[in-house]
């Protein structure tokens, strides 16, 4: 699959500034949902850049680096858990990924705004021009680089995050609804780091839901 062809398409249109776009954290049960927008050079070609969910932990570090030392512009864009229950994820995905483009900067910190957005199967709100791509972190460079970047950026918040709450291995499953983060959530009760709205159905302590953990 040629992983440079959209781009390479928008370029040949007049495009110079392609920002790319996607994010992690939407199925997670706390923490916020992160985007990415990555703008890289016209015809860069990243050998073994690919979805983040294809990549080990240390792949995905060491694409993070020379995904920013090549990029020309990298924007991150955050929702928190709070107002995913308030909006919904959809809304919520949608809001981080805008913040990403409003967010982009170049090494030397200057603001760039492109002229095109590539988004990984989303219509999102902005004036600028833009195409949404259904599996877009598999068939397009730029958008398997933004995953990147969201994914370690995100990865690394909750690995700090799991040293305010220990019991609930967040270092290692980062929020997903794995055994053990059910599991600890079936003990303990939720944080107040975790998505109120996706634990509807769960059962949990009310005891520690409602004092212990501030809900």
């Amino acid at each position: 699959m040629d992983l440079l062809g959209a781009e390479r398409t928008l370029h040949q249109q007049g495009y110079s500034k392609i920002a790319c776009i996607d994010e992690v954290g939407r199925g997670c049960l706390c923490g916020p949902v992160t985007a990415a927008a990555v703008i890289l050079p016209k015809g860069l070609f990243l050998e073994g850049v690919n979805d983040s969910k294809k990549l080990s932990p240390k792949k995905r570090e060491a694409y993070f680096s020379l995904i920013q030392r090549e990029a020309l512009a990298i924007g991150i864009g955050e929702v928190s858990h709070g107002e995913i229950d308030q909006i919904n994820i959809k809304n919520a995905t949608k809001k981080a990924m805008v913040l990403a483009i409003e967010n982009l900067r170049s090494p030397s910190g200057e603001k760039v705004v492109p002229d095109y957005v590539l988004v990984d199967a989303e219509t999102i709100d902005t004036l600028i021009p833009q195409e949404g791509i259904i599996q877009g972190d598999g068939k397009v460079q730029g958008i398997a680089a933004a995953s990147i970047i969201a994914k370690v950026t995100r990865d690394r918040q909750l690995v700090k995050l799991s040293e305010v709450y220990p019991e609930y291995g967040l270092e290692k499953h980062k929020g997903y609804g794995t055994k053990v983060h059910r599991e600890a959530l079936a003990k303990l009760g939720p944080t107040p780091i975790h998505r109120k709205s996706f634990l509807k159905k769960m059962v949990l302590p009310k005891t520690n839901a409602g004092e212990s953990h501030g809900f």
